[in-house]
C-alpha cells in the first residue's frame, strides 16, 4: 500500500488555523509555523520543515511518548519524557528570540 498519493492528496493549508497573537497583535505566537512544519514533514521536507519550526522534531516523540504512556500503559522512562520536554521548550524560546532579532 502507497500512502504517497494520499499524502500529496491532503493539502493541510487549506485546514491551518490562523494567528490570533499575530492578527491582534501583529507580533508571531511561539507556536507560529508549527502547522507549515507538520505539512512539510507530511510532503518530505524535512529541512524545510525544520527551518519553519526547528521544535517540531522533539515535539512528535514527546506527544508519543506521552499517549502511549498514558493510553497504551507503555512504560516510558520519566526522565526521557522530561528531557524531551526540556528540549522541546528550549527550542520554542530559542526560535522565538530568533525570530525576533532576524
Amino acid at each position: 500500500m502507497n500512502l504517497i498519493p494520499a499524502i500529496y492528496a491532503i493539502n493541510l493549508k487549506d485546514y491551518m488555523l490562523p494567528c490570533l497573537n499575530k492578527q491582534l497583535l501583529g507580533v508571531d505566537c511561539p507556536g507560529c509555523g508549527m502547522q507549515r512544519s507538520v505539512d512539510l514533514l507530511l510532503h518530505g521536507q524535512f529541512l524545510a520543515a525544520f527551518q519553519m519550526y526547528p521544535a517540531i522534531y522533539t515535539i512528535l516523540p514527546l506527544f508519543a511518548l506521552i499517549i502511549g504512556n498514558k493510553i497504551f500503559n507503555l512504560k516510558v522512562d520519566n526522565r526521557l519524557i522530561t528531557g524531551l520536554g526540556i528540549a522541546t521548550v528550549a527550542l520554542i524560546l530559542i526560535n522565538y528570540i530568533f525570530k525576533f532579532i532576524h
